[in-house]
């Protein structure tokens, strides 16, 4: 078969597109995940009686100091990649990815540390401890259902750094 000149320019750039998304597909779904706070002074708020952990979020609470913001917040069951970046200018921040059984149940919390007791989630992976403007990645199998993702540097989590995913069949 003998191409012309004409058919190469059309087709060289397709193939060098699905050569470059094809490996997406291959690999599963990607969430673009950004762990923020509202600077310095975001664990200001921190034992001041305002509680944003899931379950226990006042109706006319202030915006939280610190949140996770993620796209898209659902995706089908399967390899899930979370591309993560710290979009703090001070704090130091994780992502901890674990399936939610009861989404009026709030996580096992350990007060004394300021931060959810981690065995007891079931916790399918983390990225951990990113300084800020790092980023890294986490890919997990998840089944359907809801999933949290939360930061658990201390006191982080009930300042706002949580989001909920969800996982369709």
């Amino acid at each position: 078969m003998n191409l012309s000149r004409r058919s190469l320019l059309i087709l060289v750039p397709m193939v060098l597109t699905l050569a470059q998304i094809g490996p997406s597909f291959a690999a599963g779904t990607v969430v673009k995940v950004s762990l923020w706070d509202s600077g310095p002074d975001a664990m200001d708020m921190l034992g001041k009686g305002t509680n944003w952990a899931m379950g226990v979020v006042p109706k006319d609470a202030p915006k939280p100091s610190m949140g996770i913001d993620i796209e898209p917040k659902e995706v089908a069951a399967g390899e899930v990649t979370f591309d993560v970046t710290n979009v703090s200018k001070d704090s130091l921040h994780e992502m901890i990815v674990a399936p939610v059984p009861d989404e009026g149940q709030l996580l096992p919390y350990i007060q004394a540390e300021e931060r959810v007791d981690e065995e007891a989630t079931h916790d399918l992976g983390e990225v951990s401890e990113l300084d800020p403007g790092k980023s890294g990645s986490l890919t997990v199998t998840m089944k359907p259902g809801k999933y949290i993702l939360f930061c658990n540097i201390p006191g982080h989590y009930v300042l706002g750094m949580w989001t909920l995913i969800t996982v369709k069949p």
